[in-house]
């Protein structure tokens, strides 16, 4: 197979020809059709998240074709389209597990940071953490789906049932996001980077009620606001445009420091909270809401042998919605 490998953290993908991989029992493999480029993938090519296991080949946003069945797997057959997401393995043992709270499993795997991922032709799975994808949609559209869209779902749930929403950071979570919020009628603000005038625009396509500067104030208090930037910055920023009772949602892996602020805007039971991982009930919660609402998302699709060029063009912050690699 050929795969984009990360040899090091902080320098380009490099790529090479490898052997097939193989399932073991209980795993499937693969063929790769897309893959999403996510900012998680970028945390750990640069560096920012600790002890990737490599040589490692990233990528946790797979949409694939099974053409292996590794012993004891039932439920799946050969052929079938299915999505692999950042969530690979838990060990159902420790307190988290058994009390349904998988995402935060002491000894879990994780695709493209602690065993390979999608930057391939050819990936394996575990069979239990893999999904069927059905009809969704072409698979370049539906990869996004696979962590930004799973991510951005566990978020706004965390997020509650308020009925005005802000979204700091509108890259390829936030974009989705906003459609499923907008779906179930609540009203969205966006903040993006400060005159970033295409940004402000393309959530207005999408149907944000509000779009401006994460250095603005919007329009009404926020009954939630969920962060998809990595800058810890946008954290007080956040508290102080969001109502007495509302909460803060830090959605991302990695954060830049969180500066100083003072108690008054946590103050009248404002929360602040962060989101870890996913559940494998995320998964099904979420697919199930994209079909129904017609989730679209805005994608630039990349070959795999320019996945360093997609990764720069996200650092960069030169893309609108999503980057996905076609092997």
């Amino acid at each position: 197979m050929r795969a984009m490998v990360l040899e090091q953290t902080g320098r380009p993908l490099v790529m090479k020809e490898l052997p097939d991989p193989l399932p073991g029992p209980g795993e499937i493999r693969v063929r790769v059709a897309a893959c999403g480029v996510c900012r998680t993938d970028l945390h750990v090519v640069d560096g920012d998240l600790p002890h990737p296991s490599l040589p490692l080949i990233p990528g946790h946003e797979i949409v694939g074709h099974v053409d292996m069945i590794g012993a004891g797997v039932t439920g799946f057959r050969m052929g079938e389209r299915v999505g692999i997401p950042w969530l690979g393995h838990t060990c159902g043992a420790c307190d988290y597990c058994r009390a349904g709270r998988e995402n935060l499993c002491d000894h879990p795997l994780f695709t493209g940071y602690t065993r390979n991922g999608g930057y391939a032709t050819h990936a394996v799975a575990d069979a239990s953490y893999a999904f069927p994808l059905g009809g969704l949609g072409e698979d370049g559209a539906v990869a996004p789906l696979l962590c930004a869209g799973l991510i951005g779902w566990r978020s706004l749930v965390l997020a509650g049932e308020g009925k005005v929403l802000g979204i700091y950071g509108f890259g390829a979570a936030g974009h989705i996001v906003l459609q499923v919020a907008r779906a179930q009628g609540r009203k969205v603000f966006t903040f993006s980077r400060p005159g970033d005038g295409e940004a402000e625009a393309f959530a207005r396509r999408l149907g944000a009620d509000w779009a401006g500067g994460s250095d603005e104030m919007p329009p009404e208090a926020l009954d939630a606001a969920i962060i998809y930037a990595p800058v810890g910055s946008l954290v007080p920023a956040a508290l102080r445009a969001t109502r007495k009772g509302g909460r803060v949602v830090c959605a991302g892996i990695h954060m830049s420091d969180i500066p100083s602020f003072p108690y008054r805007i946590l103050w009248e039971e404002r929360q602040l909270l962060s989101v870890a991982n996913l559940t494998r009930q995320d998964a099904r919660d979420f697919l199930r809401v994209a079909g129904e609402a017609g989730i679209r998302t805005t994608t630039t699709l990349y070959p795999l042998a320019r996945a360093n060029e997609a990764l720069d063009d996200l650092r960069a912050g030169r893309l609108q919605g999503a980057a996905v690699l076609i092997p």
